[in-house]
């Protein structure tokens, strides 16, 4: 269970990067590797989405 903190983790932190970058730079990494609203992308951008609320809630079920 331990791997699946640190890969929920992972994805929390690469969500948070490409909002540091659109809010900075009005640039998109995640879209611009793997195209705008295609299956992957909205797969990912899902996984990332249900990444935090699991680190969330998993942080005060503790």
């Amino acid at each position: 269970m331990e791997w699946l903190k640190k890969l929920a983790a992972l994805l929390v932190l690469i969500g948070a990067l490409n909002w540091g970058a659109i809010g900075l730079f009005d640039f998109n990494v995640v879209t611009e590797i793997l195209g705008s609203a295609t299956t992957v992308t909205k797969v990912l951008y899902s996984l990332i989405g249900l990444s935090g609320v699991w680190l969330l809630l998993s942080k005060y079920k503790s």
